[in-house]
């Protein structure tokens, strides 16, 4: 049954930046989904926990700060530790410091690159490690429609996601034949926390929803399907990818 490919009992799942928007909509997903979940993040979200908890699923929840590079190589063993493996890696976790290119401080930019972009890099060398010995494994990386575009005040976060997908294929390119899957979502404009500033902007946000053919702002939700399937092994064949959630934004 194609149904039961997208079920992910017996499998842990760790997502970063799990305990709000698309992290927290994606880590409900895949507990729904039948996955124990293992959410990192900077502080705990105990209604998502009982959420979790509910579903009959194990939760765990590891405060850490990804700008701390020793910190996030601690992630992947302490899931192990708390949950006796790691079989699906979502690296969701990112800020977005919004400013002016020539104005652009040296701090916002080493923080975005080591959050959105080596965090990812170093919790996917871990995991890696790890799923080749088990000769499977998923790991997700949450890029953006700015991996594609240069966008307007967001100079750190764009070459981020830039690299997030150059990362997503090189990965994949070297442990395709160990049989994991790396793969990315380039989210369009999603309401979130991170994107209320532009929500809020009368002129931004009409240019932004004008140029939606889907005409509304994504949900997490739209994005949490997407990593379902990716995490699923309804994408065994699916390698190096990045799937566009963007309500056909890139399609204009």
């Amino acid at each position: 049954m194609i149904l039961d490919r997208f079920r992910l009992d017996g499998k842990v799942a760790v997502i970063t930046g799990g305990t709000k928007g698309i992290g927290q909509a994606i880590t409900l997903s895949l507990a729904e989904a039948g996955a124990d979940v293992a959410v990192i993040s900077r502080t705990p979200n105990p209604e998502l926990e009982v959420s979790v908890s509910k579903l009959g699923r194990r939760y765990l929840h590891k405060s850490v700060d990804l700008t701390d590079r020793q910190q996030s190589k601690t992630v992947v063993p302490a899931v192990v530790d708390g949950m006796g493996a790691v079989d699906v890696l979502v690296n969701n976790a990112g800020i977005i410091p919004r400013g002016a290119a020539e104005e652009f401080s040296e701090t916002d930019w080493d923080a975005t690159l080591e959050i959105d972009l080596t965090a990812t890099f170093l919790l996917s060398q871990v995991a890696g490690r790890l799923m080749i010995k088990k000769g499977r494994g998923k790991i997700i990386n949450i890029g953006s429609v700015l991996s594609y575009q240069g966008g307007i005040n967001v100079i750190a976060y764009t070459a981020a996601k830039h690299g997030v997908t150059g990362l997503t294929k090189t990965l994949s390119n070297e442990w395709a034949k160990h049989g994991i899957n790396v793969n990315a979502i380039a989210p369009g404009y999603v309401a979130t926390e991170l994107t209320e500033s532009l929500k809020q902007d009368p002129v931004r946000s009409k240019a932004i929803l004008g140029r939606i053919p889907a005409g509304r702002w994504g949900s997490p939700e739209d994005i949490a399907g997407a990593a379902l399937f990716l995490a699923s092994s309804a994408s065994d064949y699916v390698n190096g990818t990045t799937l566009t959630v963007d309500g056909g934004w890139m399609g204009w």
